[in-house]
């Protein structure tokens, strides 16, 4: 059976992503070196025989997929459940703000315990990776065989690495997010193997300001 191919782009860089704010599910917009990140993006993947463009909807992942559907001549279809982790109140926090104002919290957060729920109306890290793996099985299941761009967010790559790896949830992370690299993934029959990740030449410079 012919493989379906992922090529997953976190968004480009936002101001917060510089000040190592945490945006969740808030709507920030690219900053400058982020839109020219993902000018550079949409140029790189344009020979690439591109069958589908699917984003999340908040405006820094979908200004991203713009450019490069853009270059593809393709729509980009948008998916909320392709969202950033819900932080709740730790949106709009630094993570330095984030340690100094939620301490248990944030130790809980950093152990990453699958089940701890972010206060505030917050997502639990288990309910995130549902939330994102049942997309992306959708999305493979309407491509088989094809090559799908997927912009998304760092939360999102981190699941999706973890499930191409058979790298536990609960796991510290050891790989990088870069802002507008390229992140390939190969399904064949449910099975999900990595192909390359934080693919970078095509970036004059790529932030991975996220905590591991």
């Amino acid at each position: 059976m012919t493989a379906t191919r992922l090529c997953l782009v976190r968004h480009g860089e936002t101001a917060w992503n510089a000040e190592r704010r945490i945006q969740g599910q808030l709507d920030v917009p690219l900053s400058p070196v982020g839109q020219a990140q993902a000018r550079a993006a949409a140029a790189a993947l344009q020979g690439q025989a591109i069958a589908a463009i699917y984003s999340s909807d908040l405006v820094r992942a979908r200004h991203t997929a713009e450019a490069a559907a853009a270059r593809l001549g393709l729509p980009v279809h948008h998916r909320p459940d392709l969202r950033e982790r819900h932080y709740g109140v730790l949106q709009r926090l630094t993570y330095a703000e984030f340690a100094e104002r939620h301490a248990d919290a944030y130790a809980r957060f950093r152990a990453r315990e699958e089940d701890f729920v972010l206060p505030g109306g917050g997502e639990s890290l288990r309910a995130f990776a549902a939330r994102v793996q049942a997309c992306l099985d959708d999305i493979v299941a309407a491509h088989p065989g094809r090559r799908v761009l997927v912009v998304t967010h760092g939360g999102v790559l981190d699941i999706l690495h973890r499930r191409a790896s058979g790298r536990p949830l609960a796991a510290p992370r050891d790989f990088e997010i870069a802002n507008a690299a390229f992140n390939w993934l190969e399904v064949v029959r449910g099975h999900w193997r990595l192909l390359s990740w934080a693919e970078r030449g095509h970036l004059d410079e790529a932030l991975d300001e996220l905590p591991g």
